[in-house]
């Protein structure tokens, strides 16, 4: 995750391993999407838009947090989004421990959202379509290792049907070239990451792995899906 890329020893460098950078990402590890994303379908099992107020949990694991927190704070109905850990049990959950792999713990983004707002399964297509590569095993771009792998944790039987439902959805249509891998399982609990993790994307735009990784979601969520990106 950050930090990898270092300091550059000169500008000319930096704007080299980007440009290159940049091109393996849009060729190797973006999602194939068959028929272009503007056509990435509705989830055709959702729950219905609530009728006042409110708020509800979802959790999900899609790679680096960094990025899927800095996509999911920019939807529309999405009150907030914390990264952190979910999986593996709760002496495990600090960064350099889960970083090993060993912990059971993904890099998780627990998200607080207004039903009334936004449903649970644009959410999700949110997730799918430009938030991570659901076809990567255990791995999300240059990371690799289970803590990066894509997982939906479900808290109840309502998100798990309309999880699993989409999935099949989507292996159906073949919307991805490749079968996508994410689990579906139940929430045991999340753990908050470290403070220096929490709005990491906002707070350090011009770092190298953020330029190359995350800030493109961003544009893909503003021109893909434009009805559910806010700029706030």
């Amino acid at each position: 995750m950050g930090g990898r890329f270092g300091r550059f020893a000169s500008v000319t460098v930096f704007a080299c391993v980007v440009l290159v950078a940049v091109f393996v990402i849009a060729s190797n590890h973006a999602p194939a999407v068959r028929g272009g994303a503007t056509a990435f379908p509705n989830p055709s099992v959702d729950a219905p838009l609530a009728k006042a107020k409110g708020q509800q949990t979802a959790v999900l694991a899609g790679g680096c947090f960094w990025g899927v927190q800095a996509v999911f704070q920019h939807v529309k109905g999405v009150v907030s989004a914390t990264s952190g850990y979910s999986g593996g049990p709760a002496g495990a959950a600090e960064y350099e421990v889960v970083s090993t792999g060993s912990t059971g713990h993904a890099e998780s983004v627990k998200i607080v959202y207004d039903p009334s707002q936004i449903t649970y399964g644009q959410l999700l297509k949110v997730f799918f379509s430009v938030a991570h590569n659901p076809t990567e095993l255990n791995r999300q771009g240059p990371d690799a290792g289970s803590q990066y792998r894509s997982v939906i944790f479900y808290a109840d039987q309502e998100q798990k049907r309309i999880a699993q439902a989409y999935i099949a959805q989507l292996d159906a249509s073949k919307t991805f070239a490749q079968r996508i891998v994410t689990q579906v399982v139940p929430l045991r609990a999340f753990y908050p990451a470290e403070a220096y993790h929490q709005n990491y994307a906002a707070q350090h735009p011009d770092s190298p792995y953020i330029m190359i990784y995350d800030l493109p979601k961003l544009t893909h969520l503003r021109e893909q899906l434009p009805a559910l990106y806010t700029a706030r």
